[in-house]
């Protein structure tokens, strides 16, 4: 299934019904500041023109860097294995004005991957951005990693790290065709010990050490390539552990700045690096955590 959609009149902005296949999911939780992120502007954005490529788009920070990167002129091809999150993103983005096509796609799956790539770049034209926000916590990773099943194991590297190739790879040959940017989405257990998640772990280390390598590979064809390092973020992922009283005191304790993020404090920073205010900037491991790393 695929859901296209172009330029549509801006209806009267309200916060749509809640929907997703996770908990926590509040697609208008703060409405003032949710409404500044969809409408769109008649203003050139720093990314009219271009095609973006967003994997995990139908929720979290996925949907906020879609929503964002719409709001400054791309079209949008919005990659999630949940059909109608995907489809909900991008029909959020062409009510508000803007260009963007759904492609449900597991990230695991390379046929998926391969097809999605070639549908969008043929849809929505030349991909010169992508952005990897696709990502699994798997309950029986998150255990001491002697009692981690090697399954269990694999199954979290398959979605985390290996979609994360495969997402790059075949956006690659757009990008090398007059250059772009590759953001990548991490974790800050890729920086730091958590304790916990052998396989989330692995993953999003193997995602911060990918983007090192892509960046001196692809440097010479014009591509750049920097990883994003989320710490806490009140996401579908995390099923609202971030947003509960014990969590929101602790934030306050512990977060230099007092308080987890919220999708959108991720998906801006991912928009910047695919614009070209960030166009010396490539390699970098950007941790985005309100200061919880050097507390």
């Amino acid at each position: 299934m695929r859901v296209t959609l172009n330029r549509l009149r801006p209806p009267a902005l309200e916060c749509p019904p809640a929907r997703g296949n996770g908990p926590g999911l509040r697609i208008c939780a703060q409405p003032e500041r949710r409404l500044r992120s969809v409408a769109m502007n008649d203003s050139a954005g720093q990314l009219t023109g271009r095609t973006i490529v967003i994997s995990g788009g139908g929720s979290g920070i996925g949907r906020a860097t879609a929503m964002r990167a719409a709001r400054e002129g791309a079209a949008v091809a919005v990659l999630d294995r949940h059909a109608d999150n995907a489809a909900e993103t991008a029909a959020m983005i062409g009510a508000a004005g803007a260009r963007a096509a759904a492609y449900p796609c597991d990230v695991s799956d390379d046929n998926e991957v391969t097809g999605a790539i070639a549908a969008a770049s043929a849809e929505l034209g030349r991909i010169s951005g992508v952005v990897t926000a696709a990502g699994i916590f798997h309950g029986p990773d998150i255990r001491p990693a002697h009692e981690v099943s090697v399954a269990d194991f694999l199954l979290v590297i398959g979605v985390n790290l290996v979609g994360t190739f495969a997402v790059i790879k075949h956006s690659l040959p757009h990008l090398i065709d007059g250059g772009g940017a590759i953001v990548t989405i991490a974790s800050t257990a890729a920086i730091r010990g958590h304790g916990f998640g052998a396989g989330y772990t692995a993953s999003k280390g193997g995602v911060d050490a990918l983007t090192r390598l892509l960046a001196v590979q692809y440097g010479p064809h014009g591509v750049r390539a920097n990883c994003i390092c989320p710490g806490g973020v009140d996401t579908p992922m995390t099923g609202g552990t971030f947003a509960t009283p014990e969590a929101i005191e602790r934030a306050k304790r512990t977060v230099p700045l007092g308080h987890h993020a919220q999708p959108e404090d991720i998906g801006d920073v991912a928009v910047f690096l695919l614009g070209d205010d960030a166009r010396h900037l490539t390699g970098v491991t950007l941790p985005v955590e309100g200061g919880a790393t050097i507390a």
